[in-house]
């Protein structure tokens, strides 16, 4: 059996572990991100926008933006009504159901779930308004790309993600120097980036990344790929489409 680092946020620990575990695998845990709420001085502004109807477009980019958003308001059945009124996009199927367990209506969605994938899908934009709910860590390209469309683009981050420190995370360090771990899952450029940097604090960051090239790295997104190739670390998997259960699919086919 198969072993793979998992190491997305806690909350989604449970869920990833089962559906390895229902492929075959063997799953180590440990989170290298998580979330946390935020506020930020843009997302007053957010929702007066909504509220006025005003906006023409929203865009979430996480299910974890859907919950953080709502969580922020005092009353959500006016936001969500004001949400219905506006063409809501979701990034991909977790975005997506999110939204919808709220009873937020989507518009559209992306056949790639990315921020590329967001930039391609949006069309005739000019002078529209367009407000964009997501993390501390979101992608620059989503911006840049609606902006050079023409677009009015406002952007608040909803929650932040950090770096968690605990036993599990040199746990997983020492399994992978000993050769334990199979396969390398990674979900998103800071998780590569702190990965490193616990490496690093270990002082086996040149030793992991010797070990990763001898393993199967799958990465999820362009970024994140592009982001372990930075580090001198060669991908073996990206799914075409940017989801933890694709990633797991195209790990078993190839190991198959």
């Amino acid at each position: 059996m198969k072993v793979i680092a998992i190491m997305r946020p806690a909350g989604y620990l449970a869920e990833s572990v089962k559906l390895a575990r229902s492929m075959g695998f063997k799953a180590i845990t440990a989170p290298m991100i998580d979330v946390l709420d935020k506020t930020d001085a843009n997302f007053k502004g957010f929702v007066e926008r909504i509220m006025d109807g005003a906006a023409d477009y929203v865009i979430f980019t996480s299910a974890n933006g859907v919950e953080f958003t709502l969580l922020k308001l005092n009353s959500t059945d006016d936001f969500i009504d004001q949400l219905n009124e506006t063409k809501v996009v979701a990034v991909g199927p977790k975005t997506r159901d999110a939204l919808q367990k709220n009873g937020i209506n989507v518009s559209l969605m992306p056949d790639s779930y990315s921020s590329e994938g967001l930039v391609e899908l949006l069309t005739g934009i000019e002078g529209l308004v367009i407000e964009i709910a997501r993390s501390s860590h979101g992608a620059p390209e989503l911006v840049s790309g609606l902006i050079e469309k023409g677009a009015k683009v406002h952007e608040t981050q909803v929650y932040e993600i950090i770096r968690p420190r605990d036993e599990r995370h040199e746990k997983l360090m020492k399994e992978a120097l000993a050769g334990k771990i199979d396969i390398f899952a990674f979900t998103s450029s800071m998780m590569v980036r702190n990965f490193m940097a616990i490496a690093e604090d270990m002082g086996i960051k040149d030793e992991i990344i010797r070990i990763l090239n001898e393993k199967m790295i799958a990465a999820i997104g362009k970024p994140t790929s592009e982001t372990l190739s930075g580090f001198g670390v060669n991908v073996s998997i990206m799914p075409e489409r940017y989801t933890f259960e694709e990633l797991l699919k195209e790990c078993k086919e190839k190991d198959c």
